[in-house]
Parts: structure tokens; C-alpha cells; sequence
């Protein structure tokens, strides 16, 4: 699936994914403001299997689990960044969102468009013509996202007796 890229630097923290003045309210109005301190216009803007580029310590901050949420509603399944914040990226896999390290990530630029292999580590910048290694996720992860997280993952496994 070709995806367009949103583009966001480094330290980007959880406050700015949710803001705390948004959230005693439904977490559908929380995801209006994501990154609005950075792009007021991400929220009304992102489509559907769009992906979120960050530099490095992306989702630093609070451990708060609404900052992966509200780019799930707002239509994120992947997330590229040099690196991650540990607690956001396991935030991230354990809601379903791919979470992918890519030590090239700053060479995609806002609006271009990509394909991501997450199995097999590679990001094919369609727009620029280039192909871009990143860490690939084990095949258990992998499983884990594409049911919908740890809690899927894991009532299937019950299921089957595992």
C-alpha cells in the first residue's frame, strides 16, 4: 500500500501526540489536537494509512497510552523514527501500530510517498526513488500488530490453547 509521509522532528513527546488540557474529554476530541503544537493541520489532514516520519525519541514523555491511540483514530498504522521511546513503542505494538527504526528516516520528507515492508526491513521511497533499511519487527510482533495488538493477540492464543 503507498502511503504519504508526515514529516516530524526530533524529541517529539506524548504531550504534543495528546495534550493534557484535552484529556478528561472522549478520546475522539483528543485526537483532534494531535500535533497540533507542530501542525495545527495534521488532525483534519491525515488520511487513512498515512505514516508518521519522527526523528529521534519519538513519543518521549509520559507513558500515557492515549498518545498511540489518537493516531490510530486519526487513521496511523505505522510509525517510522530514528528511534523510539521505550514505553511509546510498546505502547505502539500493543495497540497494533507497526513501529518501525529507520536510521535513514530523516530522508523522507513530508508529502512523499512510500511503501513500508515491515517483515523484511526495507521503506521504498516512491517519490524519490530510493529504498531505505530499517529495523525489521520478528515474526511474532508482526502477528501481534496485524490482529490488533496484545490483546487480540493474546485472546487468540487462548483460544487455541497456546
Amino acid at each position: 500500500m503507498t502511503s504519504r509521509a508526515w514529516v516530524f522532528g526530533d524529541d517529539i513527546d506524548t504531550d504534543v501526540l495528546a495534550p493534557g488540557l484535552y484529556m478528561k474529554g472522549p478520546i475522539e476530541v483528543l485526537a483532534t489536537h494531535c500535533l497540533e503544537a507542530v501542525d495545527p493541520n495534521f488532525a483534519a489532514a491525515v488520511k487513512l494509512g498515512d505514516v508518521v516520519i519522527g526523528g529521534e525519541n519519538f513519543g518521549i514523555g509520559s507513558s500515557r497510552e492515549q498518545a498511540v491511540q489518537v493516531l490510530q483514530i486519526l487513521g496511523i498504522r505505522t510509525l517510522i523514527a530514528k528511534s523510539f521511546a521505550g514505553i511509546f513503542y510498546r505502547n505502539a505494538l500493543n495497540f497494533g501500530v507497526t513501529a518501525l527504526t529507520c536510521a535513514e528516516a530523516e530522508k523522507i520528507c513530508a508529502g512523499d510517498e512510500i511503501t513500508v515492508d515491515a517483515p523484511n526491513g526495507t521503506i521504498t521511497n516512491l517519490t524519490k526513488n530510493e529504498t531505505y533499511s530499517c529495523d525489521p519487527l520478528p515474526e511474532q510482533l508482526m502477528e501481534m500488530v496485524a490482529l490488533g495488538g496484545m490483546v487480540p493477540y493474546l485472546e487468540q492464543r487462548l483460544r487455541k490453547g497456546i
